[in-house]
């Protein structure tokens, strides 16, 4: 018997629940509202898609979703979960197209978000995966028992490669353990990669040569995919230990080519996240996103923070860190770790150290904070120290 992958749906309807879920199963699969010849019975049982179950929730009196005038309601919510045949997927972009593709768009529809995601392991095994993980970051960085303290170059954008090489020397002065580039900073002709890296890199090589400790700094190498292993082999080359690219703009494709390729960590920043999820019958929940993230190689992935800067809500939040950290039990997997080091960022300062491990209860997560550090009354070296006292009071159990 062919081994399926499943998916958890909610949808909103205002026709029959049953059909329409039956329609979304031939719009991801074999299409049988439209026969022809060749589109046997043979055929729809060995590729088609399954309803599995469908659960209605709720009634509503207005659509989410823009549909056709002549659909009126109620409109009917339910839970729908569908099956597929393995054969019927081959990459991880194919994967996405199958879960989230036209049947986005179908009139009989007036909501359907993506929840949740299995898929077999002989798939699975056949992803690139994290390279690194949580344990391969712990032990680039030199930092354990405790979560990587992090920050963000400011400002964001417009600093030359030796002005972002001072930045980055007083807070390396200070004691942090992780830079990254902003989301928007990659290769712009006023900060090349190439001359980043190297100002950047005799800096913190520098430091590592002094002190002992190698602050890890993920490079913004978002670009096309062959721009990105140019950059990549540059890190590499100068000594640096962290490569960062926008995960919502590279692609699942670019992601894999970029793990296949790499030799250094990869931290994902999802950037546009807010696209696919904010509507809340539209889109997909993190567990599949991050899962699909994950398998295609990312070591590290952003979860937002608990400071309120965005939008998502705490508990959220603190589930998408979960997610992140639920290993996938590979049996026959080849790596330590295939789990992904949570990111915490947005609004996070002292204040959200406690609270973030409340909800979590471990320090596997790079904290990072913008403001929290450099907004410190007493400058750079306070901003990072005042961030590991929280934390470690946190730990400690210490108001």
């Amino acid at each position: 018997m062919s081994q399926r992958f499943y998916a958890k749906y909610i949808i909103e309807t205002p026709f029959d629940v049953q059909k329409a879920a039956q329609d979304m199963a031939g719009e991801q699969s074999t299409a049988p509202s439209s026969y022809i010849k060749a589109e046997t019975a043979a055929l729809q049982r060995e590729f088609g898609a399954h309803v599995e179950s469908v659960d209605v929730i709720e009634e509503v009196k207005t659509p989410t979703l823009p549909i056709p005038k002549d659909s009126n309601g109620p409109f009917v919510r339910a839970e729908v979960r569908l099956s597929w045949p393995i054969e019927n997927i081959g990459s991880l972009p194919m994967l996405y197209t199958t879960l989230l593709g036209n049947q986005t768009g179908m009139r009989t529809l007036s909501g359907i978000r993506l929840q949740e995601l299995q898929l077999p392991q002989s798939f699975m095994e056949n992803c690139p995966r994290p390279a690194f993980g949580i344990r391969g970051t712990r032990r680039l960085s030199g930092v354990h028992d405790r979560p990587l303290i992090g920050t963000i170059i400011k400002p964001n954008i417009g600093l030359t490669p030796s002005q972002t090489a001072s930045a980055a020397q007083a807070l390396i002065d200070g004691g942090v353990d992780f830079i990254k580039d902003d989301e928007l900073m990659s290769n712009p002709p006023y900060s090349p990669v190439q001359e980043r890296v190297k100002h950047v890199m005799d800096v913190i090589n520098k430091a590592a040569d002094r002190d002992g400790k190698k602050v890890m700094y993920a490079f913004n190498i978002t670009d096309d995919v062959d721009a990105m292993l140019r950059h990549h082999d540059v890190i590499a080359k100068a000594g640096g230990t962290c490569v960062m690219v926008n995960l919502n703009s590279i692609g699942l494709a670019g992601l894999a080519t970029l793990r296949r390729h790499s030799v250094l960590p990869i931290h994902g920043h999802r950037a546009g996240w807010a696209m696919l999820t904010r509507c809340p019958m539209l889109g997909m929940d993190f567990q599949p996103y991050q899962l699909m993230q994950r398998l295609a190689g990312v070591d590290h992935l952003h979860v937002s923070g608990l400071g309120g800067k965005f939008w998502e809500e705490k508990s959220n939040i603190l589930l998408s860190a979960h997610d992140c950290l639920t290993p996938m039990k590979l049996p026959s997997s080849d790596y330590e770790d295939d789990r992904a080091m949570p990111v915490f960022s947005g609004g996070s300062t002292v204040l959200e150290a406690e609270p973030t491990f409340s909800g979590m209860k471990t320090v596997d997560l790079i904290y990072t904070s913008g403001s929290g550090i450099f907004g410190h009354p007493q400058g750079l070296t306070s901003g990072c120290t005042s961030l590991r006292q929280a934390w470690e009071a946190a730990v400690a159990g210490v108001p």
